[in-house]
Order: structure tokens, then C-alpha cells, then sequence
């Protein structure tokens, strides 16, 4: 597809400020409710409680596979933590006053892979280890799924391999993972991966292939090798609705998190989730979780890096997956990396796009000095990705426009929920966190 970009641009002024690479918020006029939106998702609530069901019936194995996660008997899950210093620093450091509180969703923190891809990425694993033993007739639901440890196992998943084109995260996790099972396991990643990324899943006898290009070369290998074996199963991180479920089950715990908390989310307390976004698949399938936990009291915006705006162009066009960013001329060259997509999933920005409420870009600058403030304020460090969202309060509080679209007077706003969902940097070696903390950006 050719695109027009004279055309775009007069058509769609926004699209000129991405080409710029100017920080930028595009809040949704089109937004409807759950009611209206979900036909358009393609699953239900009985969907995400199948999900839940097969990780609950997993657990007992993760628990003895991952010792990490004995503490939580095996569910895979991250703490919610107040960052009230933080929220001190967004209002000096913007001169704005953030109603309401300020929370962290810690899933940069997850066991085994350290990322939000320990929800969707071992989900999925887990879902096609589960159909491959069942149809082998050596496992049923009513087992102690602890079994699979046993050499049988082992012995019967070596037959399969398993594929992924990832970034670092989602290959972090499908690596792991499908290691332990048994599988043969190739992690497709693209240059903007991190080195000690495909060190960890060398250590993990994974094959990691490697490429001087973006994401979408790896992703296209990854696929290839697949097609051309019968016993290999490629995981498509874009189209994935196995995936999207895995990251949905977010919703109802955050749900339970919240009330253990004493929080209220209703039409008088509303909850403002702030997501890091790639291709769209991990916040797609959080937001999806949340909107059915939450319903219309739930708030989620996207937020990406100005080099790599994929899911905001595709949904503000409304050309999706037909456009890329390099094809307005932007690099998608970002310190971000498991931001670093040039194409969003087009079938989480048609699934999702009525029921998103707003999108931004952050400067790799901007998300640099967040990580480092972070830091100092809070002693939580993540990697540059996770900071995505952290100006999303901000945000919200300034566009009047948005808020004035939804009725969010200020009494309203003095009772919301704030929540920035950190995304990865719970497994980055300290060397690499100084790295960050010194802010890799000068030596660029």
C-alpha cells in the first residue's frame, strides 16, 4: 500500500506532530461502552475464565518448575505499590496537581521472565503444551499437572519446537518456558534486542537467531521456519488471541488487588490505567481484562515512544496494520526496546479501538529522566519500556478537552486511581541498570 503522506497529513493533522517526533496525546472521540465495544473484541468473559482455569490447573507445576513462585502457589502474579514520592515529583517537576492517588502495577517483576510477557508469552506455551499431551492421551484436567516434570514428559515435548519473533521480552518469556517443557525452542530477535537478553535464554539452551533489522524481519524468519516444519508451532505475538487471553486474566486479580486495598472503582472513583505499547498484544489483552473487570469505570491509554507511534497511527487512521511508521518516515529506533514496533497488531487495534480511551508519545529523553527519578524516589528500577506511561497522570490532568468529553469533574478526579503499568526491568543485570541510570543516551 502506498501512502499519501501530503494526503495523510491534511486529513489527519496529528499525523504531521508524530512525523516531528513531538511528544503528543490523542484522546479517543469515538470511545463507546463495553456494551457497544465488545461485539467487536471477539471474546467474552467466559474466555478469560477459561484462561484463568488452565493457569490455575498449571500452578502446581510452576511452583515446583520455578521455586520463585511457590510464594504465590504457582499463579504468576505482581504486586500493586502506591508511589507517592513519585506522584510528588510529576506535580513539581510539571507544575500540575495529579487528583487522586498514584499507584504502580509491578508486572516488570513477574517470576520467571521479569516482564508483562510472563502473562501472555507462558500462557500460551503452557495452552499448546496442554493440547499436545491431552490429544497424547498421557494428561487430563483432573491431574496433578506437577506430572509434566517427569522425564516422559520431557522425552514426548522434545518432538516439538517452538518459535518467536520477539524484541527481548516476549522471547524471554516463550524461551524459558518452552525450555523447561522439553521443547526445541528458536527466539527470533531483532537488532534493538538487548545483549543480555540472548545471553539469558543461551543459558536456557534456547537457539537464539539473530538480525541486523527490526522486528518485523524476525518476526517474517520466525514464521518461515515454522512453515517449513510440521512439528513447529510459531507463536504470532500479533494475531494471537491465545496471547491476548493470557494477559486479559490481569483484569479480574487487579480487580482483587484494588478491593484488598480498600480502593473503589465506580463512576465516582474512576480507575486511570496507563499501558507501555508495542505491537499492541500484552496492553490489548490487559485492557480487555480490565474492561470486563471494571467495565466503563476503567480508563486505559496507550503510551508509546515518538520513534515508534505504530498503534496510534494505525488507530487514528483507521488504516491499522496497512500502515507502518516507517512509512511517514519515522526510524523506530528506540532506546524502548520492547517498544521498538513499526506495525501494531491489526487485530488489537480493530478489537480494541472503541474501547481505548487515549494514546501518547513519550520522548526516549523523557523516559531516561522518569527511570532515574523512579529510582532515587521510589528504590524501583525499570527498564526504559516500563517508564512509558509514567507521564500519563499528567497528561489526563491537563487535556481539558478529554476531560470535559467524559465528565470527570474535578471532585471526580479528586477520587480516581492512577495506575502506570511497569512492563519489564525486574531481570536486568546491575551493569545494565547502572547503564540506565547514567542515562545511555549520552553515549548515543
Amino acid at each position: 500500500m502506498t501512502i499519501n503522506i501530503d494526503q495523510l497529513t491534511a486529513q489527519y493533522p496529528l499525523v504531521k506532530e508524530l512525523i516531528e517526533l513531538k511528544e503528543t496525546s490523542w484522546f479517543n472521540p469515538h470511545i463507546t461502552s463495553l456494551e457497544e465495544g465488545l461485539p467487536y473484541v471477539g471474546l467474552n468473559a467466559e474466555n478469560i475464565q477459561d484462561a484463568s482455569n488452565r493457569l490455575a490447573r498449571f500452578a502446581s507445576y510452576l511452583a515446583k518448575a520455578f521455586p520463585e513462585t511457590a510464594i504465590t502457589d504457582g499463579i504468576i502474579e505482581s504486586e500493586v505499590v502506591p508511589i507517592k514520592k513519585m506522584h510528588n515529583l510529576l506535580e513539581r517537576e510539571y507544575n500540575t496537581q495529579v487528583q487522586g492517588r498514584l499507584l504502580i502495577k509491578k508486572d516488570s517483576h513477574l517470576p520467571i521472565s521479569g516482564s508483562i510477557k510472563a502473562r501472555g508469552g507462558i500462557y500460551e506455551v503452557l495452552t499448546h503444551a496442554e493440547k499436545l499431551a491431552m490429544e497424547a492421551g498421557l494428561l487430563t484436567e483432573s491431574d496433578d499437572y506437577s506430572k509434566l516434570l517427569n522425564k516422559e514428559f520431557q522425552d514426548f515435548f522434545k518432538q516439538f519446537s517452538i518459535a518467536v519473533g520477539s524484541t527481548g521480552n516476549l522471547g524471554m518469556s516463550i524461551g524459558i518456558i518452552s525450555a523447561k517443557l522439553g521443547f526445541s525452542v528458536s527466539v527470533h530477535m531483532s537488532a534493538d534486542a538487548r545483549e543480555w537478553k540472548k545471553n539469558k535464554l543461551r543459558s536456557h539452551g534456547v537457539n537464539v537467531v539473530e538480525y541486523e533489522q527490526d522486528y518485523g524481519v524476525a518476526v517474517a524468519q520466525g514464521r518461515k521456519e515454522a512453515e517449513n516444519d510440521p512439528t513447529c508451532f510459531f507463536i504470532d505475538d500479533e494475531n494471537s488471541q491465545t496471547l491476548f487471553l493470557g494477559y486479559s486474566v490481569a483484569g479480574e486479580r487487579l480487580k482483587k488487588q484494588l478491593t484488598e486495598k480498600g480502593i473503589e472503582v465506580d463512576a465516582q472513583h474512576p480507575l486511570f490505567v496507563y499501558l507501555p505499547c508495542g505491537v499492541g498484544g500484552g496492553p490489548g489483552g490487559v485492557a480487555f481484562g480490565l474492561k470486563m473487570a471494571f467495565g466503563d469505570n476503567v480508563h486505559c491509554i496507550f503510551a508509546e515512544p515518538t520513534h515508534s507511534p505504530c498503534m496510534l497511527l494505525g488507530v487514528h487512521t483507521g488504516l491499522h496494520d496497512d500502515i507502518s511508521v516507517q512509512d511517514i518516515g519515522i526510524d523506530n529506533i528506540t532506546a524502548a526496546d520492547g517498544l521498538a514496533f513499526g506495525r501494531a497488531s491489526g487485530f488489537v487495534g480493530r478489537a480494541m479501538e472503541r474501547l481505548l480511551d487515549g494514546y501518547l508519545t513519550i520522548t526516549d529523553e523523557r523516559m531516561y529522566n522518569l527511570l532515574k527519578q523512579l529510582s532515587e524516589c521510589e528504590d524501583i528500577q525499570l527498564e526504559p519500556s516500563a517508564l512509558a506511561g509514567m507521564i500519563g497522570p499528567v497528561v489526563v490532568t491537563n487535556d481539558r478537552g478529554y476531560r470535559k468529553q467524559m465528565e470527570f469533574s474535578d471532585t471526580i478526579m479528586s477520587n480516581a486511581t492512577h495506575l502506570v503499568w511497569a512492563t519489564g526491568g525486574g531481570m536486568v543485570p546491575e551493569a545494565e541498570m547502572s547503564y540506565y541510570l547514567k542515562n545511555m543516551l549520552s553515549n548515543q
